[in-house]
């Protein structure tokens, strides 16, 4: 069964066009080393990723992520709280929505400079990764708004998330 730090990792990957260890994505995920291997592993049972030819697939994890995410995570909101933004209140969906007058989502965090409704990261690093890696925590923030969102938040961030994977390398 995959968990949520599973999905940092796929994410991280998949728009990995460098060679990579182990040791590299601990250091860039902030993800022990057992963790990361385990997440590989249960990445490449699941068929999102292949173990041997070290390359996402990416039609099966496109299809993983548009289908069922929003099953396998289930939101966990919290009360109001400051944090990093995500989901519809991030990059890239700020720019593309309409402003709302609810509270935004966010990932609780101490350095977080926005307001919002807490909502549960995937793994406990995400907050901290966002601010580290920009394009790993939009990737993210998409997932969120998968996971979360309305039909119409749903789309866009899914429309937005397969033109971000299409970049990656992939399985042919």
């Amino acid at each position: 069964m995959l968990n949520g730090q599973d999905i940092v990792v796929l994410l991280k990957l998949a728009g990995h066009d460098r060679e990579w260890t182990v040791r590299s994505l601990e250091a860039d995920l902030g993800i022990p080393r057992a963790g990361v291997h385990r997440s590989l592993q249960r990445l490449g049972a699941a068929g999102l990723y292949d173990l041997d030819r070290r390359r996402t697939n990416l039609s099966q994890t496109e299809e993983f992520f548009v289908h069922a995410v929003k099953y396998l995570f289930p939101p966990e909101f919290g009360g109001e709280a400051r944090g990093v933004p995500t989901a519809w209140a991030a990059q890239p969906l700020v720019d593309e929505l309409a402003p709302q007058s609810d509270l935004p989502p966010v990932w609780p965090a101490a350095h977080g400079d926005q307001r919002g409704i807490a909502l549960a990261p995937l793994h406990p690093a995400v907050p901290a990764l966002a601010g580290r890696d920009p394009e790993l925590g939009e990737r993210l923030a998409l997932i969120d708004a998968i996971r979360i969102g309305d039909a119409r938040v749903r789309a866009l961030a899914v429309k937005l998330l397969s033109r971000r994977l299409a970049r990656a390398p992939a399985v042919a």
